[in-house]
């Protein structure tokens, strides 16, 4: 088990109970945090949902960050871009599937509620791996153009395209923004 997290599918010796109580945990606190919002994620409401004690829950997640990010987990895999092995195409398409996972997820929403009980370390750790993971596909294209801090900034910029608006005010870029945005980034390769 992950201190603070939970129960974790595929640990040696997790009987099928525990695999399906942490899915339906996981499952019902996303629904509770996108469907009610952040003030309703608590272990009262997620327990009478999901029908488990709320002891239960806080022996397993016993903070509200623990049931936001356990909401995370409820995700799965976000869809990435096919490559095309065409730049442009490539990271156009990838924005669009970060931009397709924000608004299907509502990932603004569960990252919004993590960073409201998150101690700045395990936030950190949230959004690291969120990050590495999510901006890989992008990197993958990125560095056949770029290298070192030119890099970096490339890829910050990109995911910004997606990440700062849906943060910060709620919304999320059109077709145009994105592509705009990577033609100003592939036009400084020259």
């Amino acid at each position: 088990m992950t201190p603070g997290h939970g129960p974790r599918a595929g640990e040696a010796g997790e009987d099928a109970r525990i695999v399906r109580t942490r899915a339906d945990v996981a499952r019902t606190a996303f629904d509770v945090l996108v469907r009610e919002g952040s003030d309703a994620l608590t272990h009262a409401r997620v327990a009478e949902r999901a029908g488990y004690s709320k002891t239960t829950l806080y022996k397993h997640w016993p903070s509200r960050f623990d049931l936001a990010a356990t909401a995370l987990e409820a995700l799965g895999d976000v869809a990435h871009h096919e490559p095309t092995g065409d730049i442009r195409t490539d990271l156009v398409g990838e924005l669009k599937a970060f931009r397709r996972a924000v608004l299907d997820h509502r990932l603004d929403q569960v990252l919004s509620a993590m960073a409201q009980w998150a101690t700045d370390e395990t936030m950190r750790q949230v959004r690291n791996k969120i990050n590495t993971d999510g901006q890989r596909p992008i990197r993958a294209v990125l560095e056949e153009a770029f290298e070192g801090a030119e890099l970096e900034a490339a890829i910050s910029m990109l995911a910004g395209v997606v990440a700062c608006p849906s943060l910060m005010f709620g919304t999320v870029p059109d077709d145009d923004v994105i592509e705009a945005a990577v033609d100003i980034v592939l036009h400084s390769a020259g």
